[in-house]
């Protein structure tokens, strides 16, 4: 048993150092690597270099500062069991650290496709050509259900707070550049990375994506409308990210959960705890 689960932290090591290479530019600060996005899209991370020992709070301060110096976010994740030590170095060095829990998924215990309630999973097809606004609406969607922001409205004089919903989701699709959504159709085509969707007749209203390297994928960015929420969208959209990942030839599928509640949601549809994956951001009181 040790020795399956420690083969399944090196696979997710080279996973995580793999994943951004064909879209980034790699700069290495001691025994840390900073993956600079070339091009339009989601920013990446700094972490621990393959193969080199424990980074040291220096080189936390080095990637931080060349992180401001390129206007991106001071993000850093790696995996506690593989670099433990890197958690006491990282909050010495200023950081807040999310110790989330990190799953991969037993495949006898993926559940079966099941209805959902008020809507169809859907995956965004690139050759469609509603992928641009499906693209957008769904990246609104996972901005409102990760930041979970609340809209004041009236009832009979009082000032309630109502959760984000449609309104809001469509007031915060935006359009998107040509250039990213060209290398999201490409991305999408090659089978390394897609999206699937809650669709109902009130548009989308859940979101997730895998992103692929080899034979290991990840699931990540599943995200509900405030307002669709307890319908069991996040689940099950895992689920079915999950069985299409398997289906295309992927062996390990992993994900990290937020808190432990939310880990226990993914237990109930296959996935089993292994270990935790750490991701730091500056302290608020270094900020």
């Amino acid at each position: 048993m040790a020795q399956q689960d420690t083969d399944v932290f090196v696979r997710l090591e080279r996973f995580y150092d793999a994943l951004p290479r064909p879209y980034a530019r790699a700069e290495e600060f001691g025994g840390l690597v900073l993956f600079v996005r070339e091009g339009e899209g989601w920013p990446y991370y700094a972490r621990p270099r393959l193969g080199a020992g424990t980074p040291s709070a220096a080189d936390v301060t080095a990637v931080r500062q060349r992180q401001r110096e390129l206007g991106l976010p001071e993000a850093f994740e790696w995996v506690h069991e593989t670099t433990p030590d890197l958690l006491a170095v990282g909050r010495s060095g200023g950081l807040d650290v999310l110790l989330a829990p990190l799953l991969t998924l037993d495949p006898a215990a993926l559940v079966p496709d099941l209805p959902v309630q008020g809507g169809t999973i859907r995956f965004l097809d690139p050759d469609a050509s509603s992928f641009a606004a499906d693209l957008a609406a769904s990246r609104a969607v996972a901005q409102l259900g990760f930041g979970a922001p609340a809209t004041t409205v009236k009832l009979e004089g009082a000032l309630l707070i109502a959760p984000a919903g449609p309104v809001e989701r469509d007031a915060a699709t935006g359009q998107l550049s040509e250039a990213l959504v060209t290398s999201q159709r490409e991305r999408s085509a090659s089978g390394d990375y897609y999206t699937a969707v809650v669709d109902s007749p009130e548009g989308i209203l859940a979101t997730g994506a895998v992103m692929r390297s080899g034979d290991v994928a990840e699931v990540a960015g599943v995200a509900t409308l405030p307002s669709a929420r307890r319908r069991g969208y996040a689940s099950q959209l895992t689920a079915a990210l999950a069985r299409r990942s398997l289906a295309d030839g992927v062996s390990l599928v992993f994900l990290s959960a937020g808190d432990d509640d939310v880990a226990r949601l993914y237990t109930k549809v296959g996935f089993r705890r292994i270990g935790t994956a750490c991701i730091g951001e500056p302290a608020a009181a270094a900020l």
